[in-house]
């Protein structure tokens, strides 16, 4: 088995990577039978794109306003292999799509796939997307806002094995708004990996919930840097970590000299479920100017054992009790999710997983 090539984990920001992970993922030999998609469809309006192996298929999707065409990626390790053929959505001035639904199924072995969302002035989408399969799903994504744009987008990570890999880059206009938000309730190994670079009054929402067990392992690794003032930005990360798994939060906010009056909050909080498991947090700041409020927040521990017996004293079974305490600390992620349909989807992806693991 090859070993795919990844900056050392001796290097500050890969310190949590896995890249003998990743490397199982791309010899999986491939699935003869193809998996199906229907069920993965939300009751949203728009395109539904398939992706079946990192290449789209036109047959089984409605692009609607997205097209097809080739996007140069950067020079991220993992990234930098997405170059090539991918998708992208272009909007004009005050234009608004209708959803995007892209469901990514693999079946093995590995696929990349580069695509860019470009939106111009007072623009606005939503992008929902879904990873389904096994495989390395690897995914390089440009964003580029123009001033007052919005794109809110929403991506569960729900592989039954292999390793999905997400590298993307933001640049935010003026009064610009991102919302990205994940959650990972799935078998496979996961890294999202990100650098977002907010201009003068622009907003950054980016976080979501890792829900981990067995001896996976999933981590992000994300920069919000202000480069110019009166910006805000939030990073609101869950983790729960359950068996033997690992789920490592990686979250840095950068304040340029000149980027007064910047607003940046983050919140990594992890959740044991066994004593067993492993949560890594890791907030930053690096701030160069004097007139910010810039704040971070980091814990881990197991569920709150009087908020348990209170409940069983009030005849709430042990396991009952405890999805519910759990469901509520994972909602403090995926409830910032603003399409209610989405959101629904969302939570019960993260309840079916604490079904499993609880």
């Amino acid at each position: 088995m090859s070993v795919i090539e990844l900056p050392s984990t001796r290097e500050e920001a890969w310190r949590w990577a896995d890249p003998d992970a990743i490397a199982t993922a791309a010899a999986l030999p491939r699935a003869a039978v193809s998996l199906d998609v229907a069920g993965h469809w939300l009751d949203l309006p728009g395109a539904r794109i398939v992706v079946r192996d990192g290449v789209i298929d036109t047959v089984a999707s409605d692009l609607h306003r997205v097209e097809l065409r080739s996007v140069e990626a950067g020079e991220h390790a993992l990234g930098a292999r997405a170059t090539g053929a991918g998708w992208a959505l272009h909007l004009a001035e005050d234009a608004a799509a209708h959803p995007v639904q892209i469901v990514h199924v693999s079946t093995g072995g590995a696929n990349h796939l580069p695509s860019e969302i470009v939106l111009a002035d007072d623009a606005a989408a939503q992008v929902i997307e879904t990873y389904i399969g096994a495989g390395w799903a690897n995914r390089y994504l440009r964003v580029t806002l123009g001033k007052a744009a919005g794109l809110m987008r929403s991506v569960r990570l729900v592989q039954d094995g292999g390793f999905v890999s997400l590298r993307e880059d933001a640049a935010l206009g003026i009064g610009a708004s991102l919302v990205t938000i994940f959650l990972g309730a799935g078998a496979a190994g996961t890294r999202i990996d990100a650098t977002i670079v907010a201009g003068e009054g622009a907003f950054a929402d980016y976080g979501g919930a890792l829900l981990t067990a067995g001896e996976q392992k999933q981590e992000c690794a994300v920069t919000v840097r202000h480069a110019e003032p009166n910006g805000s930005s939030q990073q609101v990360w869950r983790a729960v970590a359950a068996d033997r798994s690992t789920a490592s939060l990686a979250a840095r906010v950068e304040v340029a000299r000149h980027a007064q009056k910047t607003d940046g909050v983050q919140s990594l909080r992890g959740l044991l479920l066994k004593r067993t498991a492993t949560v890594n947090l890791k907030p930053e700041l690096e701030i160069f100017a004097d007139d910010v409020k810039c704040a971070h927040g980091a814990t881990v521990g197991e569920l709150d054992a009087r908020a348990l017996f209170y409940m069983e004293s009030r005849g709430i079974p042990k396991s009952r009790a405890q999805a519910l305490l759990t469901t509520a600390f994972v909602a403090d992620a995926i409830d910032r999710i603003g399409d209610e349909t989405v959101r629904d989807a969302f939570s019960a992806d993260a309840e079916a997983w604490l079904g499993q693991a609880l």
